[in-house]
């Protein structure tokens, strides 16, 4: 999580929400009430893909997520995972970003 939080922070995203989910709180007040839910199911997808239900996305929808995309959050929760057991795999050095972000910058949430 903490190399995906490094990658967010590169992109943009505010410290505070980064750290957070390097912590994988994703309970900040950092997060509107839309990442919340769209986080919550990122996780369910991450563990238990197999109870996502009708009701689940339902609930993203009246988050204010469209159909597309809470297609798309599957699609790259899925890559994720899929490149993550590929490295797992293979036996691949981790690179150490969150590392190096957390040597080189403190947490300021």
């Amino acid at each position: 999580m903490g190399s995906h939080a490094y990658f967010l922070q590169l992109q943009g995203t505010n410290d505070r929400a980064a750290n957070a989910l390097r912590r994988r709180d994703i309970e900040q007040a950092v997060f509107t009430d839309a990442e919340r839910a769209l986080l919550r199911f990122v996780k369910l997808v991450t563990e238990t893909a197999y109870r996502v239900t009708p009701e689940s996305t339902q609930a993203l929808r009246e988050a204010g997520w469209t159909d597309p995309q809470i297609a798309e959050t599957v699609y790259i929760t899925a890559l994720f995972a899929f490149f993550n057991r590929v490295a797992d795999a293979f036996g691949l050095e981790d690179p150490g970003y969150a590392q190096k972000h957390e040597d080189s910058e403190p947490d300021t949430a």
